[in-house]
């Protein structure tokens, strides 16, 4: 597996290398072996996730509470989409900013999240399909949107504003600069104080 730390600190990009032969291929798509050597902390898995979409449909940009939140590690099983990482860590020398990767079927590239940064997507085909496997479980109370059409995030989009299809839950949350006004975001020290106690596996 080879890792690329993205424009987010704490954030990677993975590629995983693929075995081909007359039946089809294998590969192996996540080792948290290969992410805690690469990383330094622990990625205890707690549940895993499926989404199926229509091309331009937007889901994002999510994130939940620190702590506990949720590292996730994200595929595309079937299908393509533009996978968006965004710090939205209060404080963090590269707030607001993001990378976004391609992600689909065939590279089989896979992202790695860190908690306290935010998640986004836009499907590039019909019935894309995005796993995601997540270091906590969901709670409803916990979770928080960013609009993911925010001016000052500007996501680039490869589909015009009316081809996306956004939620409505999603085009009602509030602005980065909004959230962060209203408390809502993580800050960057908590969330490095959360990363180094996942060093050794367990939280605080």
């Amino acid at each position: 597996m080879d890792f690329r730390e993205l424009r987010v600190p704490g954030a990677f990009e993975i590629v995983s290398t693929q075995f081909a032969d007359d039946r089809g291929a294998f590969m192996e798509w996540f080792r948290a072996d290969h992410l805690e050597a690469v990383t330094g902390r622990a990625f205890p898995l707690a549940q895993g996730n499926l989404s199926v979409s229509k091309k331009g449909v937007v889901r994002g940009i999510h994130f939940a509470d620190l702590p506990p939140s949720q590292a996730k590690f994200i595929s595309c099983v079937a299908g393509a989409v533009l996978d968006f990482t965004v710090d939205i860590r209060s404080g963090s020398p590269t707030f607001g900013a993001w990378e976004s990767v391609h992600l689909n079927s065939d590279s089989r590239t896979g992202v790695f999240i860190p908690e306290g940064v935010g998640h986004a997507f836009v499907a590039l085909t019909d019935d894309a399909v995005v796993s995601y496997v997540v270091t906590a479980v969901f709670n409803a109370e916990r979770e928080h949107a960013i609009n993911p059409l925010d001016s000052d995030i500007a996501l680039d989009f490869p589909f015009s504003p009316d081809e996306l299809l956004i939620s409505a839950k999603d085009r009602a949350a509030p602005s980065l600069r909004q959230a962060e006004s209203d408390g809502l975001l993580p800050t960057f020290q908590d969330a490095l104080d959360f990363y180094a106690a996942m060093k050794g596996g367990h939280e605080r």
